[in-house]
């Protein structure tokens, strides 16, 4: 992403506070520390007069007295000079020695004065404190080493922002990348706009906003629509995640906030995105003993930043979070995050246009379908697309294939939904058998209840924690349900018990309707106890959701007494037990399509839509690689069921049964 102007030209990196480079920096210590060791070597390596022999002063005098010295040179602490073999010598004079300058007269010895060296003092300074300031130079390094990674790099960089400037380098995103979510896409391209341009809106009295709050489920591209803005603006954009404020000392998330602010002021007009801002902008007074901790304080400087006295014109705040009931009101309020943009998980066409996206960079072969892919993946993020798109040019490398099929697409699918196939697993003829029939009596009941979604698949076999499943597939996508297909979902859901106990009797049952009985237990109860659909008790809500957002980690709370709470258990029964009747009834009247069905699952293991609806019309199925129709011959291959002893088994619809 270009900029205005270089960051660094003021001193001020991304990560702030004029730092400079750290190679450079790096590169100073150590040539100090060189440096230092050179100088300690040459000290101790002693001075050039201190060459040569090293006399007694009364050896040196005997030595003058036997005509053997030549010459000397006499300073205030030490004599030195040349012998006649020309060998030199040096001694440490006897304080007072008036008589020496005679004896040296007397013997011929040639004699001169030497004044003290120069720097001695100085010499003796630094010998005497170089110790102490390695020791400090190495404390302060390793200081400094450690408290790198709780600041920007300094010795006391503990408060400094952790903010990065992304650049183009890191890879440009665009507005062209981001696919699926056109009205939150709309919201931030204004702002985009505006920096750009506030001429445009500023002479209507229109100001720049101050921040922007993202919010929407895991996975729906919070994350890459930021990215988008920062490729677009041509603006420095600073991005730091909440935890980032966070330490265990009190006062350094809030010193962060302020560095992070000053550096953006100093690059201002600009953008600063921060992630996860429910990890620091939570409720004020629900901290554990004092209130007055670390995320207060951090939250509170961000608040002031935000919107206090000083006013901090042209840094736009972008923030993202899956979780805005856990956020502060004041960090809400108009004059901070000025607009919340919802960031909804995408519609049949918004899947459509994010699959495009991803798969240009697949060689697709001519009878991948995308908008058939898009009507089977409902309430898929954008992150699960591009999963999808992903393991199924992974399935297609893997078998050696030029171009990714429609058959790799829909292994793909179902592997993200389900797991992957257990083929290897293998099972008694018996209890291949009874899966048979069980997935058989869904899809027959589904068949046959006007208000249920079309089939689109019907397996038996496993994957994932599944022994079997039929998959339904909407026409479009769902926003709301009628009261019609809640009772024939519940008719499906029994579908798989009934046929059981049609083909094998009432005590050969199995425990492969457990998944489908929870699913119909937990519609028929939303039915009573939210929705209203129970005439005996009327349009009220008994239970309401208690601490959780988009479905993620919220529990209920029933809000009844005892005689109510009777009622509603008997209504939930009612309900279960009316679509398990529907289910017996639609399968008595078609046991010949149940028994047909079966066999075909048993010789196919899969069927499509399709082929169920050929295969109820006309008795047989009508494949390329074998034209003769499924025969009722059983297979010999079979799988397992799991070691639990529990089959996982049911209509797979988007809807959850």
């Amino acid at each position: 992403m270009s900029t205005n102007r270089d960051p660094d030209s003021s001193g001020n990196g991304p990560s702030g506070g004029g730092n400079g480079n750290p190679w450079v920096k790096s590169l100073l210590i150590w040539g100090g520390i060189f440096l230092a060791l050179l100088l300690v070597v040459s000290m101790f390596n002693g001075s050039p007069n201190t060459a040569g022999t090293q006399l007694r002063y009364s050896d040196f005098r005997t030595q003058v007295a036997a005509g053997e010295v030549a010459d000397v040179q006499i300073a205030p602490d030490r004599i030195t000079g040349t012998l006649r073999n020309g060998s030199s010598f040096s001694t440490v004079p006897v304080p007072n020695d008036t008589e020496l300058t005679t004896l040296l007269d007397q013997n011929n010895v040639s004699y001169a004065g030497t004044a003290p060296e120069e720097g001695n003092l100085l010499l003796y300074i630094l010998v005497q404190t170089l110790p102490f300031l390695l020791i400090l130079g190495v404390a302060f390094f390793a200081l400094r080493q450690v408290q790198k990674g709780g600041g920007a790099g300094g010795a006391m960089g503990f408060g400094k922002s952790k903010a990065k400037l992304l650049t183009e380098k890191q890879g440009r995103v665009t507005f062209d990348d981001v696919a699926g979510i056109d009205e939150a896409r709309e919201e931030l391209q204004e702002i985009v706009e505006f920096l750009k341009d506030p001429q445009r809106f500023s002479k209507l009295g229109g100001q720049i906003p101050k921040g922007a709050l993202l919010v929407g489920s895991p996975g729906t591209g919070k994350t890459l629509l930021a990215r988008a803005i920062a490729g677009e603006a041509r603006v420095p954009f600073f991005t730091i995640s909440g935890s980032d404020f966070v330490e265990m000392f009190v006062g350094v998330g809030a010193s962060r906030v302020r560095d992070m602010f000053e550096q953006a002021k100093k690059n201002a007009p600009c953008i600063v995105f921060i992630d996860e801002i429910d990890a620091v902008g939570r409720h004020r007074g629900h901290g554990l003993g004092n209130s007055n901790d670390e995320r207060e304080q951090t939250l509170n400087q961000l608040l002031v930043e935000m919107d206090g006295f000083e006013a901090n014109e042209g840094i736009i705040i972008i923030a993202a979070t899956n979780r805005p009931d856990v956020l502060d009101p004041a960090l809400l309020r108009p004059g901070r995050f000025d607009r919340q943009v919802v960031v909804s998980v995408p519609d049949i066409d918004g899947r459509e246009k994010i699959l495009a996206v991803h798969m240009k960079k697949v060689p697709l072969a001519p009878d991948v379908n995308s908008r058939t892919i898009a009507r089977g993946t409902p309430g898929f993020s954008g992150a699960d697309l591009a999963n999808l798109v992903n393991e199924a040019a992974l399935l297609a490398a893997r078998r050696n294939k030029r171009l990714v099929a429609m058959a790799e697409f829909e292994e793909a699918k179902d592997k993200v939904m389900m797991g992957a196939e257990r083929r290897s697993m293998v099972m008694t003829d018996d209890e291949k058998k009874m899966t048979a029939y069980h997935e058989a009596g869904h899809a027959i009941v589904a068949v046959h209840e006007p208000a249920s979604d079309p089939i689109h698949k019907a397996t038996i076999i496993p994957r994932g924690r599944a022994l079997g499943m039929v998959m339904r597939l909407p026409e479009r996508d769902n926003y709301s349900y009628h009261r019609d297909k809640m009772h024939a979902n519940l008719a499906v859901s029994m579908g798989g018990r009934v046929a059981e106990e049609i083909v094998f009797g009432h005590d050969k049952v199995s425990s492969g309707a457990s998944s489908d009985i929870q699913y119909a237990t937990s519609l028929a109860r939303n039915m009573v106890t939210k929705w209203g659909m129970s005439d005996r008790l009327g349009p009220l809500q008994y239970e309401d959701q208690q601490e959780g957002y988009l479905g993620m980690g919220g529990t209920s709370r029933t809000m009844a007494g005892a005689e109510t709470n009777k009622l509603i258990d008997e209504e939930i029964r009612n309900l279960v037990e009316g679509g398990h009747s529907r289910a017996r009834q639609l399968l008595t009247e078609h046991e010949d399509q149940l028994q047909l069905l079966a066999q075909a699952l048993l010789e196919y293991e899969t069927l499509t839509g399709d082929e169920i609806k050929q295969l109820l019309d006309g008795g047989r199925i009508d494949r390329p690689d074998q034209p003769s129709g499924p025969s009722l011959v059983q297979p010999v291959r079979g799988s397992a069921i799991p070691k639990s002893g529990r089959r996982f088994s049911g209509d797979a619809t988007p809807q959850g049964i």
